[in-house]
C-alpha cells in the first residue's frame, strides 16, 4: 500500500499572530500620524473619559445658585450656554489667499475644532469683492470644547487684554446673548506669534437660553466672566 503522504501543518496559528502583528503596528502608526498632527495644530477627538471643569462648576455650584435667585424651581428653567460661535474676518484673503489659510490654522488651535469658511454672499465693486470670495473663517463650539473654550478664555485669554476693565454689559444683544469684539487674536497663548505676527480681530458670541439679558449676565458671572462694575456717582455737595 503506498504510504500517505504528510499532511501540512496548520497555518491558523500563525495568521492570527500576523494579523496581531499588523494590529499592533497600525496603532503604533496611527499614535505617531495623531502626535505628528498635534504638533502642528490638528483637531483630535477628545478622550471619552475626560471631564470638563466648567462643565461640572455649572451643574454642581452656577445651577442651584441660579435656581436659588431667580426663583425657579425646575434644573431645565435654569438658563445655560448653549454654543459659542468664533468668526475671524480676513479681508486680505480676496488678494493672498495665504492669509486664509494661516487664520484658519490659527483658530483651529485656539478653539480646538476645525472652522468653516466663510464667503461673500453678493458682490460690491467699491470693496473689489467678487460673489463666492472666501472672506471669513468660523467655528462653532458646543458641548466639552465649548465648555473648554470658556474656561481657557476666562482663566488665561481675558486677564492678558491690554487696558482690560471688565465686559461691557451693553454687549449684550436683549435676549441674553454676549457679543464681544476683540482687537487682537494674540490674547490667546496657543497662537505662534512667529507665524502670525499681525494681530486679528475677532468676534466671539455667547449664545445662552436666559431669553433676557439680566439672567444672561447673571448665568456668565456666575460661571467667571468679568464684568465691568458700575461706578457710583458721589451725591453734589
Amino acid at each position: 500500500m503506498a504510504k500517505d503522504t504528510p499532511k501540512e501543518p496548520k497555518k491558523e496559528h500563525k495568521e492570527h499572530a500576523t494579523k496581531e502583528q499588523q494590529k499592533a503596528k497600525s496603532k503604533e502608526q496611527h499614535q505617531k500620524v495623531q502626535a505628528t498632527e498635534a504638533h502642528k495644530g490638528a483637531v483630535i477627538p477628545m478622550p471619552r473619559d475626560y471631564k470638563v471643569r466648567m462643565n461640572d462648576l455649572y451643574l454642581n455650584t452656577v445651577r442651584p445658585a441660579l435656581m436659588k435667585d431667580l426663583s425657579l424651581t425646575s434644573p431645565m428653567a435654569v438658563p445655560r450656554i448653549t454654543k459659542i460661535v468664533i468668526n475671524i474676518g480676513v479681508s486680505e484673503a480676496k488678494e493672498n489667499i495665504q492669509a486664509l489659510d494661516l487664520a484658519k490654522e490659527d483658530l483651529t488651535v485656539i478653539s480646538g475644532q476645525a472652522p468653516q469658511v466663510r464667503r461673500a454672499k453678493k458682490s460690491i465693486s467699491n470693496f473689489k469683492l467678487r460673489e463666492g470670495m472666501p472672506i471669513a473663517v468660523r467655528v462653532t463650539l458646543r458641548g466639552a470644547r465649548m465648555y473648554e473654550f470658556f474656561d481657557r478664555f476666562v482663566t488665561i485669554s481675558v486677564p492678558r487684554m491690554r487696558d482690560f476693565q471688565g465686559v461691557d454689559p451693553r454687549f449684550f444683544d436683549g435676549r441674553g446673548n454676549l457679543n464681544m469684539g476683540l482687537k487682537e487674536h494674540h490674547i490667546f497663548p496657543e497662537v505662534n506669534m512667529e507665524k502670525s505676527p499681525k494681530a486679528r480681530g475677532m468676534n466671539i458670541t455667547f449664545v445662552t437660553t436666559a431669553g433676557d439679558d439680566k439672567k444672561g449676565q447673571a448665568l456668565l458671572e456666575y460661571m467667571g466672566m468679568p464684568f465691568k462694575k458700575p461706578v457710583k456717582q458721589e451725591a453734589k455737595r
